[in-house]
């Protein structure tokens, strides 16, 4: 494993982090997540990333108890807060009443007195965003949060965080979490150029594209039993299994076998040679998921991979900044 910097904070993350969106508690059986969290920490990784709202508070339940007895000082613990937890009014958003049940909520779950990285997992129109900032803060100070992030912010949103944060005083955002691929590259006309000036760095989900870049979707056939794309939230998958798309990704085939590496490690690969990226985020179902793609760390494509990768992909990719929005309306 190697380790990056999050952003210009102290703060030393793992290359590779783990993450448990759509596998455990939820697509997974307990048992197999304990296997792959354990291949995870046996390869060196030490970033875990999960959410409050992830298999409606599951997840953290189950990585809770699957890192329990790790030492905790060789761990860096990622949670989220925004979407709903509960049925009630204040079950979601970034108000200061969500926040703080949200925190407590999410350390019992995961047996922990503090959270490395807190993210605002989208923003909240709904709040003034001095209270948002200024509850983050609190938490920071009384010490059950060490850092603080976003996911899913476009640059203005995450501009007026770091102005409002340096007027009152407040602990900056260190990171922004963020969908990117070879295929989604959103964040890369505004989003980077801001992160880099100011000192965030990219902690990156579905660096495969919900598994499309593994090349196991074919055009013109169904998706293979038991894969994402078949699962309860295949929906996600659903944009990228267009022919169009998936015809492309299986050029990337040749430019992967040149290299020696899977699909899934180029993919992998690829995110990790943007240097403003501190961290990829995988997930996986199996232990031998894990294993293969940690192998993508140190990988390093030089300027012709990159230009063929492109010259595959063309118009298939997404580059559309406002792409990167949150709901107008708490969910």
């Amino acid at each position: 494993m190697e380790f990056r910097h999050l952003g210009r904070s102290g703060l030393i993350v793992s290359e590779i982090s783990y993450g448990n969106w759509i596998t455990h508690g939820s697509q997974v059986e307990e048992d197999a997540a304990k296997k792959c969290v354990q291949a995870a920490l046996d390869e060196g990784i030490t970033t875990f990333d999960t959410a409050d709202v992830y298999a409606e508070t599951k997840a953290e339940e189950v990585l809770g108890r699957a890192l329990k007895g790790q030492r905790r000082e060789g761990l860096e613990i990622f949670t989220k807060v925004f979407w709903p937890t509960g049925p009630g009014k204040n079950d979601r958003g970034l108000s200061r009443k969500h926040i703080t049940e949200s925190i407590h909520g999410s350390l019992r779950r995961l047996q922990t007195d503090y959270v490395d990285l807190y993210q605002a997992h989208r923003f909240d129109y709904s709040t003034p965003l001095e209270e948002t900032l200024k509850t983050f803060d609190d938490l920071v100070r009384q010490g059950k949060v060490l850092y603080v992030g976003v996911s899913e912010w476009s640059a203005d949103e995450i501009a007026r965080a770091l102005k409002i944060a340096d007027e009152m005083g407040f602990d900056r955002i260190v990171s922004n979490q963020p969908q990117y691929s070879m295929l989604w590259r959103v964040i890369e006309p505004e989003i980077v150029p801001l992160s880099e000036k100011e000192g965030l760095g990219q902690i990156v989900w579905s660096p495969i594209a919900q598994g499309v870049l593994t090349g196991k979707y074919l055009p013109g056939r169904p998706p293979p039993s038991g894969s994402r794309a078949t699962a309860e939230l295949g929906f996600f998958i659903q944009d990228w299994l267009r022919d169009e798309v998936l015809t492309k990704v299986q050029e990337l085939k040749p430019i992967a076998a040149d290299l020696g590496l899977t699909m899934a490690q180029l993919a992998i690969a690829w995110v990790l040679q943007n240097p403003n990226v501190s961290s990829a985020i995988i997930g996986a179902s199996r232990p031998e998921q894990v294993r293969d793609n940690v192998k993508a760390v140190g990988v390093k494509l030089d300027a012709e991979v990159m230009s063929r990768i492109d010259a595959v992909l063309g118009s298939v990719v997404e580059r559309d900044p406002t792409k990167t929005d949150s709901p107008k309306e708490r969910p």
